[in-house]
């Protein structure tokens, strides 16, 4: 019952997005909790908890040089054309970003966008499109994601969230999970305790592999779910998704949500 609570809180809370979901019981002792869909991502001090993070948790994911962020469609939307992102704050502070090819970047640390309590704009409507962190192993296929690397997405998602939230929820959240790290909430051994991953296209199969090993993840249209606190696993370790059709690999995937499965003990 007490996991259940738990459970049942966070996904209650975590609303940092338009379409974040109200948990719901299936059965008495199971909880399905969606959180962090389609997180916001606003405040610069926001962004600057993102690359704090990132450079805490950097052994997760050592050969990654820096974090970036990517601006992608939310469901149902086309590509963004003539995109442009820029830093904007109080009195007049204005900080443009350069975007590559496929909508990545990186944002740099800023005193002055700090005190001018600047935010993320894009040209585009919010309603459409989504900002998310990224972190990805150079060298790496488009169809592989490094474990490692998801795990450190994850802790940068949750510490920008904590930042874009207010701070009673946080605080609320910390006391019932016992611990200021949300990711840990994932920490068991445990098939059903999951945390979902975007792969910007749809996909039939991912395959978490790690030397001769490998076991067949959950997927959803667009969507594979990884174990991130499984020790058996380790940071190396690959997922590897088979795409839909034949169309053109998406230009990187980034997590999304959170989403466990927790039977009460």
């Amino acid at each position: 019952m007490k996991r259940t609570l738990l459970a049942g809180v966070l996904g209650s809370l975590l609303l940092c997005g338009p379409a974040a979901a109200v948990p719901g019981v299936d059965e008495p002792d199971t909880i399905h909790v969606k959180a962090l869909r389609n997180p916001e991502i606003r405040k610069y001090k926001a962004i600057l908890a993102g690359l704090d993070s990132f450079d805490r948790h950097h052994a997760l994911a050592p050969k990654v040089p820096e974090l970036r962020f990517r601006v992608a469609p939310r469901r149902g939307a086309g590509l963004p054309e003539a995109l442009k992102v820029r830093i904007e704050g109080e009195r007049d502070f204005v900080l443009p970003i350069a975007l590559d090819a496929a909508n990545r970047f990186t944002v740099p640390r800023s005193e002055a966008a700090l005190d001018a309590e600047a935010e993320l704009v894009l040209n585009q409507k919010r309603r459409l499109y989504q900002v998310m962190p990224e972190v990805r192993t150079p060298g790496l296929p488009e169809n592989v994601r490094r474990l490692g690397d998801l795990r450190l997405e994850c802790k940068v998602m949750f510490d920008i969230a904590k930042e874009e939230i207010p701070l009673l929820w946080v605080l609320t959240i910390n006391s019932v999970l016992l611990t200021r790290d949300w990711c840990s909430f994932f920490a068991v051994k445990n098939d059903n305790a999951t945390f979902s991953f975007k792969t910007g296209a749809p996909i039939v199969a991912a395959i978490l592999s790690e030397g001769k090993r490998s076991k067949a993840l959950e997927t959803e249209d667009d969507e594979f779910r990884a174990g991130l606190g499984d020790a058996d696993w380790g940071d190396e370790a690959l997922v590897e998704f088979t795409f839909a059709g034949p169309a053109a690999a998406p230009a990187g995937a980034t997590g999304t949500a959170a989403e466990t499965t927790r039977t009460a003990p």
